[in-house]
């Protein structure tokens, strides 16, 4: 029985609580219930932590094409302690969904190695630096220049996805002509050596990289 609250009578009032009607239910909605988004729906992006949200990418492929790049001229480097930092709008990162927190014994701190096995060919990711290089407005010279997963393979990067790769620019001072050196590697190599030593989660290493590898091992404490 559907109950209104209203001024009744006591003997009514009886009568009511008799045929189920609680006091403190009258002129209430009981058939109201809350929604909320189901967490790892197809489509959403991984949570990594305090931070934002990384998308997930495709993975591995047995077979790599072209990726399609940002428009030329729409992707702007920032500085950051004195380092060149990609464009989040353009290159936000992006996870492969084959590396997890629980299988990392397997993937990427697997004995012999797992980035040789995932990484594109030389052919297609030749041809979308050349493109990135235009979305970036990079005009020096490529061959200093890496194209860099923001979040690298050693630390489940996706292999391919073009919003986890960016042409990176030479550290400041860097001697033209003498190849990609830059400071990044070796954050990320000690990153991923405190991932599979048990010090940090892998979540915790993408989003440290993700916001800022300048500042990753100063925020994760491995300085």
């Amino acid at each position: 029985m559907r109950c209104a609250r209203r001024a009744v009578p006591p003997v009514l009032l009886t009568c009511l609580l008799l045929a189920g009607c609680k006091p403190d239910s009258l002129g209430t909605s009981t058939s109201s219930e809350s929604r909320s988004p189901v967490a790892g729906a197809p489509g959403t992006a991984a949570s990594a932590g305090a931070g934002r949200a990384i998308a997930v990418g495709a993975g591995p492929q047995k077979h790599y094409t072209v990726q399609q790049q940002p428009a030329a001229g729409s992707c702007h480097y920032r500085t950051e302690h004195g380092e060149p930092l990609e464009d989040p709008n353009c290159t936000p990162g992006a996870i492969s969904p084959a590396v997890t927190q629980a299988n990392l014994t397997s993937t990427i701190c697997r004995k012999g190695g797992y980035t040789s096995g995932v990484r594109p060919s030389a052919y297609v990711t030749g041809k979308e630096k050349r493109l990135n290089a235009a979305s970036y407005s990079y005009t020096g010279r490529m061959s200093d220049a890496e194209y860099d997963h923001l979040i690298s393979l050693q630390l489940g990067g996706d292999p391919n996805d073009p919003r986890n790769l960016w042409v990176e620019p030479a550290d400041p001072g860097h001697k033209q002509g003498t190849g990609v050196n830059n400071k990044k590697d070796p954050v990320e190599t000690k990153l991923h050596t405190a991932v599979c030593n048990g010090q940090v989660t892998l979540a915790a290493a993408q989003q440290a990289i993700v916001t800022d590898w300048t500042t990753a091992l100063t925020v994760l404490h491995l300085n």
